[in-house]
């Protein structure tokens, strides 16, 4: 009975002129008539469209949804409870190890930063002690790094130039708070595969072009040279240099030696490493220290050449010293935001935003796949912008994760995230028990750290040949984004990349080209024999084995690019199928942007291929269209052609995963164009291997999936062919396989007549004699498998269903059914022959 809602809703849509019933899909009852099956054999399958109703049930988070949300956004409630000593160790050599790291380059990063070097120190420690409460990566260790440093360093002078009263760390932590307040907004909404837009040349460009950048704005820093901006562009910097190298001064036997030693400390426990690798854990541990190293051993060098300095004054010093670092958290307090600050470096947020997510996100992902587990890049974002939205309110600036103390720490042998709480405890002890120490480190040393550490960002000649191996167009966005970084900004740089990127992938989908497909018939080769059957000998050595019951060892139908753009063997002729019946492929994706190309060359292609169904359809030389005049006056039609007409057109969706309103609209209008090629006859329509169900509903929403009314479709006489599957029972393909196994068990134990198993009925029904069972079947079970009760009691046990709705007769599982019904169709229609070698496929 009708509800009232429904009464209510079809009086509404008539009010307003809404055709509900605009189609009749099953006008013509759908039967399975002409199948080998009989209907008795199946059961009936009508496929219903998804409605907006079941959409928004989906999308509708339920209770337990809603605390399976909860509960991811703390992942680390999900291994604490198991937390073991084996862990802990692990977790305490990582940790430590990362904190004799972190605390240089913290500092040495904080004046990238444009900031004192404790500021460094506090970023470091929120860092490290929040990120483990929302980590899905045992690795990453979230802090101060390189690139999102100098971006803040940027970004305080640009504003301080407009606002020279604020101070550089009330900028940066204002930065800090509004970057990771947007991170944690995207990372909050599930919004993380946002960051797979960005390609991975964009990334690794943008990580090259900044070592770059920054290497050569620390140079001056290690040759103690002043006079002129390092945070120019690149290029100017480098040429400064050189302009200055007079001026270099004392600083550089400091920077200079400490940059040769790190190298060379590096190099020779690699050396070290590869020769003795029974000790290669020592050699690592002893190569990961070598930072901690050189600022110990410079410092002390510095301890003693400033033993005697005038009033423990900095300036004092024969070279440049950190000079007074506070001693805790002398910063802390709520930071200052609003909208003067906001305002003033709005423009470099973007890029600021996307440095956060970018450079994390890779290095996650990368150590996840090497170590064997997958992150949440979305729980990720929630990471990254709680702790940047933390971390000011102890003078913390904005952090990401670091690409080496990531290496370092999946190497040290980290267990989980909990490793950061050890690293955060040793960066507490620098804080407050070494700031004495700190006072005397050179400047020129902290910058040999730097170029030493984004040394290894850049990408090395031979990836940027396995880039141009895999898609040479990429390698021109890579080195777009170097240039582009390295004569203006680490920011355009970025943004080059970016829109570059995405420029190209648009570019690919608006030019996507479809292919019209032949069908090839092959053959599996084992050896040096076919595995179809006994007849199928290949070369001079060898049988060829039993056949299976795998369809896919005997011979079968591929369809293939009949120009060959896939790169398959040209001397395979694929062949169209059947005259007049065309499979055109799409080849990534179809909706509204590349619809129109993909259509036009398709229509191009049949024109060219095939001839009018009626060339004197047209009852006056006015009637013709002005771009198919016809012939000259006075002479005769073109009768001498012996191109076939069109008579169905299949379309290969395996590609495509939704259609929308213009896409669809194309196909109509292709539809209506080709219908008047080829009146008074129309044109059939199959679809293959769809894969979602709301591309089904668009696609029968605009007339596909069935046949019109024969008023005005003219299939008299279609014959649907649909594709049916073993729903299980005795005759199924598991059932097949453990009666071979025990046939061949019971020949090999040679058991007695009663307990041996009787050889598939299907063999024998079919004709298809194996070389093993011809020569050992015994006449017991030939006569069984041949009695009028053995096939029928096997047959009974058959059942089978259509795979899809009999209600969607043109909708296909596969290209050969879609092919099969088409065929079927086409010579029902015509009654014309079947094409040489149609058999084998029907």
């Amino acid at each position: 009975m009708t509800s009232a809602r429904t009464k209510v809703g079809h009086a509404l849509a008539k009010g307003l002129g809404i055709k509900l019933d605009y189609r009749n899909e099953t006008g013509t009852k759908m039967s399975r008539g002409e199948s080998v099956f009989s209907v008795e054999s199946a059961d009936s399958y009508a496929e219903y469209e998804p409605t907006a109703a079941e959409w928004i049930r989906q999308i509708t988070p339920t209770g337990p949804d809603m605390w399976r949300y909860t509960k991811s956004l703390f992942p680390f409630t999900h291994w604490i409870t198991r937390y073991n000593t084996q862990w802990l160790m692990g977790d305490l050599v990582a940790g430590i190890t990362i904190g004799a790291v972190v605390v240089p380059q913290g500092m040495a990063y904080a004046k990238l930063a444009e900031l004192p070097v404790e500021y460094g120190l506090y970023s470091s420690f929120m860092g490290v002690l929040i990120y483990w409460f929302f980590a899905t990566s045992k690795d990453i260790t979230i802090g101060p790094v390189a690139v999102m440093s100098t971006i803040t360093g940027n970004v305080v002078l640009k504003v301080q130039q407009t606002h020279p009263d604020i101070a550089g760390h009330v900028i940066a932590s204002a930065l800090a708070i509004i970057a990771g307040a947007i991170v944690c907004f995207l990372g909050l909404t599930r919004l993380g595969w946002l960051v797979d837009f960005i390609s991975l040349t964009s990334i690794s460009a943008f990580m090259t072009g900044s070592a770059i950048s920054i290497a050569a704005g620390q140079v001056p820093t290690v040759m103690g040279i002043t006079g002129f901006s390092t945070r120019a562009p690149t290029y100017q910097v480098i040429i400064n240099t050189l302009k200055h190298l007079g001026d270099t001064q004392l600083d550089a036997a400091l920077g200079l030696t400490a940059l040769t030693l790190l190298y060379s400390i590096r190099f020779v426990f690699n050396t070290l490493a590869r020769k003795q690798p029974q000790r290669k854990k020592l050699w690592f541990f002893c190569s990961t220290l070598r930072t901690v190293f050189v600022i110990l051993l410079y410092t002390m060098i510095s301890w003693l050449v400033n033993l005697h300095l005038p009033k423990h004054n900095a300036k004092k010093s024969p070279f440049k010293i950190l000079g007074s670092v506070p001693r805790g958290f002398q910063h802390a307090g709520v930071p200052v935001v609003n909208t003067d600050i906001i305002s003033a470096f709005a423009s470099e947020l973007p890029a600021s935003v996307i440095v956060l997510l970018i450079e994390h996100i890779a290095i996650a992902k990368s150590f996840g796949r090497i170590n064997n587990y997958t992150i949440n890049p979305s729980q990720e974002l929630v990471a990254i912008g709680v702790s940047n939205l933390l971390a000011p309110f102890l003078g913390g600036y904005p952090s990401t994760g670091s690409f080496s103390r990531t290496a370092i720490k999946a190497k040290a042998g980290v267990r989980t995230p909990f490793a950061g709480v050890i690293t955060a405890l040793v960066v507490l002890i620098a804080i407050y028990g070494l700031p004495a120490v700190f006072f005397y480190i050179p400047s020129a040393a902290l910058s040999a750290v730097i170029i030493h550490a984004v040394g290894d960002l850049i990408t090395p000649p031979n990836t940027v040949y396995q880039f141009w191996r895999v898609s040479p167009l990429e390698v021109f966005i890579f080195f777009a984004g170097v240039l582009v970084t390295v004569f203006s900004s680490i920011e355009n740089g970025v943004y080059t990349t970016v829109v570059v990127s995405a420029a190209l992938l648009l570019w690919r989908v608006f030019k996507a080209k479809g292919r019209f497909l032949g069908r090839v018939k092959v053959h599996s080769v084992a050896g040096d024999h076919l595995t179809g059957g006994p007849e199928a000998k290949y070369g001079s050595k060898g049988t060829s084995s039993a056949p299976g019951n795998d369809p896919d060892k005997s011979a079968r139908n591929i369809y293939l690019p009949i120009e060959h753009g896939d790169g398959s063997n040209p001397m395979v002729v694929a062949d169209h199928p059947y005259p007049g019946i065309f499979i055109y492929r799409f080849s990534e994706g179809y909706n509204y942007p590349n619809a129109n190309h993909y259509l036009d060359y398709m229509v191009e292609v049949i024109l060219e291929t095939t001839r009018r169904t009626n060339a004197n359809s047209y009852p006056t030389l006015g009637d013709r269209p002005w771009n198919d005049p016809g012939p000259r006056r006075g002479q005769a039609s073109i009768v001498d052609d012996h191109r076939p007409t069109l008579k169905a057109i299949i379309l290969d969706f395996s590609s495509v995963n939704n259609v929308d309103v213009t896409s669809v609209q194309h196909l109509i209008d292709v539809r209506n164009q080709l219908d008047r090629y080829t009146t008074p006859d129309k044109v059939q329509w199959h679809f293959a291997c769809i894969n979602n169900r709301w591309a089904k509903r668009a696609l029968v929403a605009a007339g596909f999936g069935y046949p019109s009314p024969e008023g005005e479709s003219g299939f008299h006489r279609w014959k649907p062919v649909f594709s049916v599957a073993e729903m299980g029972g005795s005759e199924s393909a598991a059932a097949d396989a453990e009666d071979a196994a025990n046939r061949r068990e019971s020949r090999f134990n040679q058991k007695d007549i009663e307990t041996a198993v009787p050889i598939h009925a299907q063999q024998e029904t079919d004709g298809i004699t194996t070389p093993d069972s011809a020569s050992s079947r015994n006449s017991f079970d030939k006569q069984l498998t041949k009695s009028e009760a053995y096939q029928q009691g096997r047959v009974s046990e058959r059942r089978i269903a259509v795979v899809q709705g009999l209600n969607r007769p043109f909708f296909h599982i596969d290209l050969t059914s879609a092919l099969q019904s088409a065929i079927n169709t086409a010579e029902a229609t015509t009654g014309g022959q079947k094409k040489a070698g149609a058999d084998e496929l029907l």
